[in-house]
C-alpha cells in the first residue's frame, strides 16, 4: 500500500511522487486501465493534488500513464512482447555493464551499497511492495554510477519502469519474496570478492528471475 511521505528523504516533493508512484506502477498497485484522479492519489499520498498532479505529467512524458483530460490519469498497459523485449534489453545493457565495474568500486563504498540491499530486503519482509521496487532501482542505480555513463543509468532507469512486477504481490504470500530480495547482497559478494564472470552470469538468472515473476503470475490470471 502507497504510504504517506516522509518528504526529507528527497529533495522536491514532486521527486519523492514520481519515485513513489513509478514505483506504484511498476509492482502493479496502479493497475493499467483503472483512471486514477490527482485529488484521490494525494488522499493516499497525505499531500496536496498539485505535487501529485506534477508527478504525474513527468510521468506521462515517459509514457508511463496517459492523460485523459477533465478525468485524471490511465496506467500505460504493457504486453507480454513489451516485457520479453525490456528484459532482452535490459540483459544486453546490465549484466556486462555491472560486470565491467568489479574492481572500480572502493571497499568504503561497499557499506552504503550493502545498506541499500539492506533496505530491499526489510521491504520485502514488511511486504511493502512501492518501497521494495523504489529500493530496487536505487540499488541497481547505484552500481551503475560507477560506469559514468550518465545515458546508461537513464535507458535502464527507463526500462525499469516501464517493467510490470504483478506477481510480486504473490510472492509476499507465499514467503518468498525475501529470498529474491537477498539475491542482491548476493551481487555484492560476488563484487567484493572479484568474481567477474560469475557476477555477470549471476544478473542474467536474476534479470530473468524477474522477468519470470510477470510471466507466471500473468499465465496464473488467465488460467
Amino acid at each position: 500500500m502507497i504510504e504517506r511521505l516522509d518528504i526529507s528523504r528527497r529533495p522536491t516533493l514532486r521527486d519523492h511522487v514520481s519515485d513513489a508512484l513509478r514505483a506504484a506502477i511498476v509492482s502493479g498497485e496502479l493497475e493499467p486501465g483503472v483512471l486514477y484522479s490527482a485529488p484521490t492519489l494525494s488522499e493516499r499520498f497525505g499531500i496536496s493534488a498539485t505535487p501529485v498532479r506534477e508527478a504525474m505529467l513527468d510521468l506521462v512524458r515517459q509514457g508511463l500513464v496517459i492523460s485523459v483530460p477533465n478525468k485524471g490519469f490511465r496506467v500505460t498497459e504493457t504486453s507480454e512482447e513489451d516485457l520479453d523485449s525490456i528484459a532482452k534489453i535490459r540483459m544486453l545493457l546490465e549484466p556486462p555493464s555491472v560486470r565491467s565495474i568489479v574492481g572500480a568500486i572502493p571497499a568504503a563504498d561497499l557499506p552504503a551499497l550493502r545498506d541499500q540491499a539492506d533496505k530491499i530486503v526489510h521491504a520485502a519482509l514488511r511486504g511493502d511492495l512501492v518501497e521494495y521496487v523504489d529500493a530496487d532501482r536505487r540499488f541497481h542505480l547505484m552500481l551503475l554510477d560507477y560506469c559514468h555513463n550518465p545515458r546508461l543509468s537513464q535507458i535502464v532507469s527507463d526500462l525499469r519502469a516501464q517493467t510490470r512486477l504483478f506477481g510480486l504481490a504473490a510472492l509476499v504470500e507465499r514467503g518468498e519474496l525475501e529470498k529474491s530480495a537477498r539475491e542482491h547482497h548476493t551481487i555484492l559478494d560476488l563484487i567484493e570478492t572479484h568474481q567477474a564472470e560469475e557476477l555477470e552470469q549471476f544478473l542474467r538468472h536474476h534479470i530473468g528471475h524477474v522477468r519470470g515473476i510477470w510471466a507466471a503470475s500473468n499465465a496464473s490470471d488467465r488460467a
